[in-house]
């Protein structure tokens, strides 16, 4: 067992965007099995947010799939619930001028594509940076629709750290993304505040999640560093792909636990297979959660994604 010289809390984050499917279930389950290993504590966390894409009772299935595979946590949270505390960090941050209102609208950011940007995280160059004296002008400007909050990314805004999988990992985030976008609203939250937020009130230590969230990573760090809060350590590991290569979606068959769970499968199986593929135990072979949590390390994961084929 890896020596901790603090209590180790864990996360577990689902949006209830779709149905909890393999992929999903293989990050949660390296999250779980860090934490238990380590004698420490998960934070179930429901980051429900994103609300054009969020489907009704979508929240409540994947915590019942989530309980049938064997998973436990020691808190819950669901961020719709928590949007004073968002908006009191964003008027930390307007007061301190370390955010401003911006009237762009994707197409405009888009058609400005200068420099590189990461994944779907769009390059903005500060078109609005000094354009209002007050968000209230701002949403003047924009009637009838609401201007968007933006960090303002220092010129020296390189970011390095040692993730716990992936290796070291640097981006400068001023080139890269530039000044990222913080809210819809001041009382809508996007992705990159509130998990800042809520990880440092939630007392998490170490963040396990996709790699494809690691290129975001370093601009979480600086809003961190911006409003005086703790970095926690960060483990990306490899997403569950289809044979195409890309990530797991409706093309690649019906991947939910959902429809393991009706097809009959128990679930030690479905861990089993997932636990197999971290090198936990052999093929085929089924596999109680709890019992994984002897075997857990992260030296037999492999560092290229899962490819998986419907059984």
């Amino acid at each position: 067992m890896e020596e901790v010289l603090e209590e180790y809390v864990g996360r577990l984050a689902p949006s209830p965007t779709g149905a909890l499917h393999l992929g999903n279930a293989r990050t949660f389950m390296v999250a779980w099995l860090r934490a238990r290993s380590l004698g420490g504590k998960v934070v179930m966390r429901i980051e429900d947010l994103d609300h054009p894409r969020d489907k009704p009772g979508a929240a409540s299935q994947a915590l019942d799939d989530l309980r049938w595979l064997g998973f436990d946590w020691d808190e819950e949270f669901t961020q719709s619930r928590r949007r004073a505390i968002y908006r009191a960090a964003l008027d930390r941050l307007a007061a301190a001028g370390l955010c401003y209102p911006c009237v762009c609208s994707r197409r405009d950011v888009e058609a400005a594509q200068g420099a590189p940007h990461s994944g779907e995280q769009l390059f903005y160059p500060g078109v609005c940076r000094d354009r209002f004296a007050s968000w209230a002008d701002a949403a003047a400007a924009m009637a009838p629709r609401t201007p968007c909050w933006r960090f303002r990314t220092p010129p020296d805004a390189k970011v390095e750290f040692a993730d716990a999988f992936a290796g070291k990992f640097s981006q400068d985030v001023a080139a890269t993304l530039g000044d990222f976008p913080l809210a819809r609203d001041p009382d809508g939250a996007g992705y990159t505040l509130a998990v800042v937020v809520d990880d440092a009130a939630m007392g998490v230590t170490e963040v396990v999640r996709g790699d494809d969230l690691l290129p975001a990573t370093p601009a979480q760090i600086l809003l961190q560093r911006a409003l005086g809060l703790p970095t926690p350590r960060y483990c990306h590991v490899p997403l569950v792909v289809g044979q195409d290569g890309r990530r797991l979606a409706k093309r690649h068959g019906d991947t939910r636990i959902a429809s393991f769970r009706q097809a009959g499968w128990p679930p030690e199986k479905v861990v089993g297979m997932l636990a197999a593929s971290c090198g936990w135990c052999a093929e085929c072979e089924s596999m109680p959660l709890q019992e994984l949590i002897g075997r857990f390390t992260l030296a037999t994961m492999p560092h290229s994604p899962f490819v998986f084929k419907m059984p």
